[in-house]
């Protein structure tokens, strides 16, 4: 039994030992069948690939001038090789995108651009920012060997800062800036285009001017304040507490901040100094420039030209000139003299261009003025050369183009704990051009802030801001929109809730500004009302049965209210005690409480307080007014009270107004429950609107447009189809033409044939009798004036010359006009005879005569 139970455990053991080794094959099998493709690296934009062919031929070859120019930059760069041989070879002609050498003046195309936001330096930085995709460059210590032209650029809307920089000099020259590109040095962060370490712009908070405030001074007789009864020592000591513990604050927010700065603070760069950078140099002057800044063409940011980010500068250049900087780099750009005329301080390749004056004391320019400098001057025109014309194209930017301005349309820019993203205008359905996303970590992990931009929306918003914390939506909204609303902040779209509203109040003609709500009151701000209401506020109560909210808003649906608080601007034309400045309905107590202005010198003001009464008592009696309905308290009044009629009158006019202002507070949660069922709808729709100017987008303009330059092409088409009939004046003599004889044919030809004969004839007598009359006419004025040659003045005989070289004008057109037209008339007479012959009306009767 033993070795039978082995046997069978040995069995079993294979058989699972085999269905293992089964699995293995099948799940290697299986394995194999898997295979992992390594993806293709994509390839860098090569810049040598381009199409060149399409390229005017100024890209492809130097004029005798440019030839010129760069045996001249060669020249100059080997003397200043030989004078300065510790410092980096100048970037004098690079190759263009079709492998020619072009100086680097050459390459800057001054263009001033049709768009008025490329007029002013901010708007041409931005652009170029956003169009461009930025390309690092192949070594980050030397200039680049290869500079394409502008046009290409703009074309692939890609480059590395050199490009960046000759594009936005261009644009920056030709809107009237006095811009020059600059080759230098600069940090790792500014070259490698990284901000995640610098603060959004849209974040930088303006800095506000505190105003002093204005000591009143104090008056004669004035009260004197009571006496400060408090110990002093007690005073010192909670101000010296107090003191401690802002000091402690203090140091301790410091320590973080230093903490924090030393966290981000980057990397020591081991190529520090040493990356060559290109950026743009606006001089003061032109275009009411008050001071000269850099301008980085990678992220539009204008810097001051003692910025620690700049490094040192090589040579500067624009459209005119090139200068080699001589000045001492030591303290990066921060002692840097920027006085182009100061050979010493700059040294320029051009003596023939016009270059900037040196600044020069005013005794100086005293002395310099007495001496004789026009031989200098003459030897400096003598060995002046002028900067050869821009081989570029002249810059065109499409309005596609400058719509779209973002590569593919989209850009995202990662700043220190934000996110920037752009979009261009109608690439997102909403409407959305620009999204800031602020994050509470700088890894950008937890969400705090989220605002959108937007443009084009029929619903007139143009801005969207959620706070993640609070989670409230504020929309903002430009003036337009159909209920007048300006911003709407809210944490959900339910009805009776916290929310508030504001308005255009100029677009209303309640005037209302602004409209707090929450589920107990609501509060309302007016302005520029004729009965001078600026504050209204409403108590509600909870409802007696918690129903659900009906669509169809009624007054008896309406929240109760429990009173109703009013205030009034001060009108001038009543007296202070007549003119209400507070007025509160306390509608469930049935009081109605009346506050006056205060009378000048008057430090209390009048109050009234009236206590509703009812038609009927408990037990039926009908209750007359009485004295105690009516509490006043009247401000320095020798006036007896009012009768009782006078104040029954007010009472009842009061109750009517308590009526309408009931039923005002229903109309305006009317209207918020409008506006929110507008808004959900906008919000769902996110309708564009299309300019009807934009024929691109505008389709009902678009299809007018070609359906009218389809109709104008068939007219035109038609016309050339409907020739001149020839033969109908002849047609139209002879009567019926539908039997026609072969010698009405031939007769009907000969017609034809005669009468075009005469009509080339009269034309020619025609213009021979024009000939000799401009001839006669010429003669008869050379003739008077031999007669009068003597007696002329100068204008006379300026009058005289001037006609005979128009008369000798026309005479010479009319000699080419009658040569000509002898030359085509026999001509013209044969093609009509053939086109007689071949005409389907007279073929069958003259085809046994041609």
């Amino acid at each position: 039994m033993e070795v039978l139970r082995e046997n069978g455990e040995q069995e079993e053991e294979e058989k699972k030992v085999l269905v293992i080794s089964n699995e293995l094959q099948d799940l290697e099998e299986k394995l194999s069948r898997i295979k992992v493709h390594i993806p293709n690296v994509v390839p860098e934009f090569d810049w040598n690939s381009i199409d060149t062919s399409q390229l005017p031929a100024s890209y492809k070859t130097n004029s005798a001038k440019e030839q010129m120019l760069l045996q001249l930059a060669d020249n100059f760069h080997r003397q200043y090789a030989h004078l300065c041989p510790d410092r980096q070879p100048l970037f004098l002609h690079p190759l263009n995108e079709c492998g020619v050498e072009k100086f680097v003046s050459t390459t800057v195309r001054p263009t001033l651009q049709p768009y008025p936001e490329l007029y002013n330096w901010d708007g041409c930085a931005q652009f170029v920012s956003d169009y461009l995709t930025m390309e690092p460059l192949s070594s980050p210590i030397t200039p680049p060997s290869y500079l394409p032209s502008p046009t290409t650029i703009l074309k692939y809307q890609r480059g590395n800062c050199f490009g960046f920089s000759v594009l936005l000099c261009s644009l920056l020259i030709g809107a009237g800036y006095d811009a020059y590109c600059v080759n230098g040095y600069a940090t790792r962060e500014i070259c490698m285009m990284d901000e995640t370490r610098e603060v959004c712009p849209l974040l930088e908070k303006s800095k506000k001017v505190l105003k002093e405030p204005v000591k009143e001074k104090a008056k004669k007789y004035a009260v004197k304040p009571p006496r400060d009864l408090r110990s002093k020592f007690e005073l010192q000591q909670v101000s010296k507490k107090e003191a401690d513990i802002k000091a402690a604050q203090k140091k301790k927010q410091k320590e973080e901040e230093e903490r924090v700065m030393e966290a981000e603070k980057p990397t020591p760069d081991p190529l520090y100094g040493l990356r060559v950078h290109a950026w743009v140099l606006v001089l003061s002057g032109k275009r009411e420039v008050p001071e000269s800044f850099f301008i980085d063409p990678f992220t539009a940011h204008s810097y001051s030209t003692s910025d620690d980010h700049f490094l040192g500068i090589e040579s500067i250049w624009n459209h005119k000139n090139y200068w080699v900087n001589m000045q001492d780099c030591w303290n990066g750009c921060k002692d840097l003299t920027f006085d182009l005329g100061d050979p010493v301080r700059w040294e320029f390749m051009l003596l023939g261009t016009d270059k900037p004056l040196l600044l020069l004391p005013e005794e100086e320019e005293e002395e310099l003025a007495d001496e004789d400098l026009d031989d200098f001057d003459k030897e400096e025109e003598e060995k002046g050369f002028d900067m050869p014309p821009s081989w570029v194209d002249l810059i065109q930017i499409s309005r596609k183009e400058f719509e779209t301005r973002c590569p593919q349309g989209k850009k995202v820019i990662q700043y220190k704990s934000a996110k920037l993203e752009k979009w261009a205008p109608y690439l997102n359905s909403n409407g959305l051009v620009k999204r800031l996303t602020v994050y509470e970590d700088p890894e950008c992990v937890r969400v705090l802030e989220v605002k959108g931009w937007f443009e084009n929306r029929e619903d007139m918003m143009n801005m969207r801001q959620l706070n993640k914390k609070t989670e409230v939506t504020t929309e903002y909204f430009s003036p337009g929109h159909i209920q007048g609303l300006k911003a709407h902040s809210y944490k959900t779209m339910e009805p009776e809730t916290e929310r508030t509203m504001e308005f255009y109040s100029e677009t209303r003609v309640d005037g209302l500004q602004k409209r707090v709500e929450n589920a107990k009151e609501m509060t309302e701000y007016f302005e520029g009302r004729s009965d001078f209401l600026h504050y209204r506020h409403t108590e509600f109560g909870r409802r007696t049965k918690r129903a659900q909210m009906v669509l169809i808003n009624t007054e008896l649906n309406a929240r109760p209210i429990v009173q109703i608080k009013e205030q009034f601007h001060r009108n001038p034309e009543k007296p202070a005690d007549e003119d209400v400045a507070e007025r509160i309905f306390m509608i469930l107590e049935g009081r109605i409480m009346l506050t006056y202005h205060c009378k000048d010198d008057y430090i209390t003001a009048s109050k009234k307080e009236f206590i509703k009464w009812k038609d009927v008592d408990n037990k039926g009696n009908k209750v007359i007014m009485t004295s105690d309905m009516c509490i006043s308290y009247q401000v320095g009044s020798s006036v007896k009270n009012k009768k009782l009629l006078h104040l029954y009158e007010m009472m009842l006019k009061l109750m009517e107004e308590e009526k309408q202002l009931r039923h005002q507070v229903w109309e305006s949660e009317t209207e918020v429950l409008e506006i929110l069922k507008i808004r959900e709808e906008e919000a769902a729709a996110s309708k564009l609107t299309v300019s009807m100017y934009d024929t691109e987008r505008n389709e009902k303009s678009k299809q007018q447009r070609e359906t009218m330059e389809r109709l104008m092409l068939e007219e035109r088409q038609r016309q050339v189809e409907q020739d001149l009939d020839y033969l109908a004046p002849f047609l139209i003599q002879m009567g019926s033409t539908e039997k026609m004889s072969k010698w009405q044919a031939l007769r009907l030809k000969e017609d034809c044939l005669n009468d075009f004969k005469h009509h080339l004839i009269d034309k020619a007598n025609l213009i021979q009798a024009r000939f000799e009359k401009e001839t006669q006419e010429l003669q008869k004025k050379q003739q008077w004036y031999q007669q009068n040659q003597l007696s002329m003045t100068l204008e006379d005989e300026d009058a005289y010359l001037t006609y005979c070289s128009d008369a000798m004008f026309r005479i010479r057109i009319l000699e080419i006009r009658l040569n000509r037209h002898k030359e085509m008339a026999p001509q013209k007479y044969i093609e009509l005879e053939e086109k007689l012959c071949k005409d389907p009306r007279l073929t069958e009767y003259l085809k046994f005569n041609v």
